[in-house]
């Protein structure tokens, strides 16, 4: 008796959609490569210092192109990276599902990948944009692959410190298109960026804490005391909200951003010292809640780079 098969109307026709989940599956994963999560907080970054570079709006252009090849940028640096971290990425939990941990993608096509996004937004930026701007993205993605990835990240708790540096690139970049230059207002926004960065990384590694030591990943919550990395955590959060000040003056900000850098400063010491009390109360863990911090984080950068894009064309 011949095996039983299943009928269809016309074989093909079953095919087709099967083709069409694998090539969707694999552009999934090849935009997950690229961080989205990541890149969606650079461009935070970027849109607004256009405004404040434009003293309004920017011409549409600009910023179309400057985020299209910023995205292109951010995605090349991510994706070499996780071609660098495949093996870490596969032993930590919130790193497992990414396509090279999943072998959704051969870490060849993933580095091709990347390379090709590298050359393309550089070369877009040069030819698009200005020389200036192509140079900050090009610095960006080679300092986070060669200094981050290969020399800091697996060696030493102040990774995120120096590293953070490719992570500041964003607002240099955005003004960078709209001026062809760089001055110190944007210099003050790199510094606002380049000391956040820590307390937000941290509070996050807190979270993730064995994933880390498993992985042999020197962040500072597997080698320190979890108050030493709240106490280091504060004053970075300090030191973030005075650089946010500072643009006040050096901007000529309005008082728009003035009351708004001063209100979330408040709020993100507050919920700084909050974490400081707990850890000093002797609660440790998850019952710290550093998450709480991290998301707060995240606001706090949106919310005070909004304030750098409207706090020009209201005043």
């Amino acid at each position: 008796m011949a095996p039983l098969v299943p009928v269809t109307a016309d074989p093909a026709l079953d095919l087709a959609p099967a083709v069409r989940r694998t090539f969707g599956a694999s552009v999934r994963a090849y935009v997950a490569l690229t961080k989205p999560r990541v890149i969606e907080l650079l461009l935070i970054t970027t849109i607004p210092v256009m405004f404040l570079a434009s003293g309004g709006v920017p011409e549409l252009s600009t910023v179309l192109l400057t985020l299209a090849f910023g995205t292109m940028s951010a995605g090349a640096a991510n994706a070499i990276n996780c071609y660098i971290d495949r093996d870490i990425d596969a032993k930590m939990r919130r790193t497992r599902r990414r396509p090279l941990a999943r072998h959704q993608v051969t870490p060849a096509r993933a580095l091709i990948f990347g390379v090709g996004l590298a050359v393309l937004s550089t070369a877009g930026f040069l030819l698009a944009v200005n020389p200036v701007a192509a140079a900050g993205s090009l610095f960006a993605i080679l300092f986070y692959v060669f200094v981050y990835s290969l020399l800091l990240k697996r060696r030493t708790s102040q990774n995120v410190v120096w590293g953070g540096i490719a992570g500041c690139m964003p607002v240099l970049i955005g003004w960078a298109s709209v001026t062809g230059g760089v001055a110190w207002t944007p210099l003050v926004l790199f510094g606002v960026v380049f000391l956040w960065t820590p307390p937000h990384t941290w509070t996050l590694a807190m979270r993730y804490r064995d994933d880390y030591a498993v992985a042999k990943v020197p962040m500072l919550p597997v080698v320190a005391t979890e108050r030493r990395v709240v106490t280091e955590s504060l004053v970075y959060t300090y030191a973030t909200v005075a650089c946010s000040l500072l643009l006040w003056p050096v901007a000529g900000m309005g008082p728009v951003y003035g009351a708004v850098a001063v209100v979330l400063g408040l709020v993100f010491l507050a919920e700084g010292h909050r974490l400081l009390r707990a850890v000093r109360a002797g609660v440790t863990g998850v019952h710290l809640r550093p998450m709480r911090f991290f998301h707060l984080s995240n606001v706090y950068l949106a919310l005070l780079f909004t304030a750098v894009a409207v706090d020009p064309i209201l005043s």
